[in-house]
């Protein structure tokens, strides 16, 4: 492959290096912003060899190469543009300007929680693998694997340990990234990530038993008392306390002199944010986060698989605006509070979304007789069917038409089947096969069977869609007449 000449290429159907304001990639796609999309040749930029699919979203103009290749094409973009040491943060602050409000708060939501996914599916999949290990009668009629195998015990709470870190000091994670996010001090973030979850306060999933038996300690300060609760596995409260930490923040700058801002603007900035938490923020957005989650749950399990249809349906687009990263703080919250919402139903139903999109991608990719759509939609289509799907849904079923319907057709009807049976997940991890062992011991097969509905579906009715569409396109003239 000669990357230098897909690079000059590029550069050249992109409008020219002028037009080009910033540039960075990620694992597949070589993001950009640009001045003028008007002057961008997408067919052209079509046909250039490694492109594997485009499209446009926040903002900015995306082009997807794939794994390995994008860097390559990324080194020589910069020798042509001059464009170098660029983040995908520095391209999406470029795109931002063309965003609307509802754009930018989504976009707020993904900064955010993105950078943070890493930790949150290594704590999902090891907490599905040490469901695995205890689930009774998984592997052995009336026994869990620790039951028969008594040696896999201590492995198996090392496992839970490994698995619940994240989500005990999910606060952390989150306080860093939001505050980095609203301008203030990660690590001062963190700092009052440690303080929501001190091990001195009442652990935050002890709370509800905690108040039922008027149990809650305090602090009593001149005979005002501030309740000691933790927020293990919250959500919104470190959201607004971390910004609030910002403002306060950088608030004191503009009013605390230099020569002392290293030592009053921190000191100050903890001190107040952290009284301003467990006074007022923390109490009202913890009641909230619990309302929203129950609320949802309330939804999911009253709406019936009209509901979980309806979701199913609507997904995809999700992915397409990018809002789906939002879910990520609602699935948290349910997680949070899983002794009463029993799991997230987001996971269950974003992965018959996925399986949906790697099914119609893989019908598209061995019905076409084009060598370059094949090469393209054949690896996406295995790639969605383990819960990436953008390179299915960019490069091959948004740009085809009919496998995009036929795949959220798929997913509705897949996702209607899943809510009949109430499918949850204890767990994040994989949105695709690899979400089995996120699963709740005794949906696993409903969830498989799912799975299994959304791929024949999305298969069966995309090589319909694919004949109906042919036949138009050869209808004689005068039938058509």
């Amino acid at each position: 492959m000669n990357y230098p000449k897909i690079a000059s290429q590029l550069v050249e159907k992109l409008g020219g290096k002028s037009n080009i304001k910033a540039m960075a990639h990620c694992a597949t796609r070589l993001r950009l912003a640009v001045a003028d999309e008007a002057l961008i040749d997408e067919k052209a930029i079509e046909d250039i060899e490694g492109v594997k699919g485009q499209f446009k979203v926040a903002g900015q103009y995306q082009i997807i190469f794939g794994s390995g290749i994008v860097n390559q094409v990324y080194h020589e973009m910069e020798k042509v543009t001059g464009l170098s040491e660029m983040s995908t943060k520095d391209v999406a602050s470029a795109g931002a300007a063309k965003q609307n409000i509802v754009q930018q708060a989504v976009k707020g939501l993904s900064d955010i929680f993105v950078p943070i996914i890493p930790a949150i599916v290594a704590g999902g999949l090891l907490m599905g693998i040490f469901n695995v290990l205890v689930a009774q009668g998984l592997f052995i009629e009336g026994k869990s694997l620790v039951d028969a195998y008594p040696g896999l015990a201590d492995l198996s709470a090392m496992i839970n340990t490994f698995a619940n870190a994240p989500f005990v000091y999910l606060p952390i994670l989150i306080a860093f990234s939001a505050s980095k996010k609203f301008g203030g001090n990660p690590f001062l973030g963190a700092a009052l990530g440690m303080l929501m979850v001190h091990p001195d306060l009442l652990n935050g999933w002890g709370f509800a038993g905690a108040a039922v038996a008027g149990e809650i300690p305090v602090w009593n300060i001149f005979g005002f008392e501030i309740e000691k609760v933790g927020y293990q596995g919250s959500v919104l409260p470190v959201l607004v306390a971390a910004y609030i930490l910002a403002k306060v923040e950088n608030g004191l700058r503009k009013f605390i002199p230099s020569v002392l801002d290293n030592l009053l603007t921190p000191l100050l900035a903890i001190f107040i944010t952290g009284v301003l938490t467990f006074t007022i923020v923390g109490p009202f957005t913890r009641d909230i986060g619990f309302l929203l989650g129950d609320g949802l749950n309330w939804l999911y399990d009253s709406a019936g698989f009209i509901g979980g249809a309806v979701f199913g349906f609507i997904y995809a687009p999700f992915v397409i605006t990018g809002m789906h990263h939002s879910f990520i703080a609602i699935e948290i919250q349910l997680l949070a509070d899983i002794a009463v919402t029993g799991g997230t139903f987001i996971f269950p139903i974003a992965a018959m979304s996925n399986v949906a999109q790697g099914g119609a991608a893989l019908a598209v990719g061995f019905r076409t007789k084009d060598v370059k759509l094949e090469g393209i939609a054949i690896p996406s289509g295995v790639t969605a069917l383990l819960g990436i799907t953008e390179p299915a849904l960019f490069g091959v079923n948004l740009k085809l038409r009919y496998p995009f319907i036929a795949a959220i057709t798929a997913a509705a009807i897949s996702s209607a089947f899943i809510t009949l049976f109430n499918v949850k997940a204890s767990a994040l991890g994989a949105a695709g096969i690899p979400g089995i062992i996120s699963m709740r011991q005794g949906d696993v097969t409903p969830y498989v069977i799912g799975m299994l509905l959304s791929f024949a579906i999305a298969f069966a009715l995309t090589i319909v869609l694919e004949i109906r569409a042919k036949r138009k396109e050869f209808v004689p003239v005068e039938m058509a007449k």
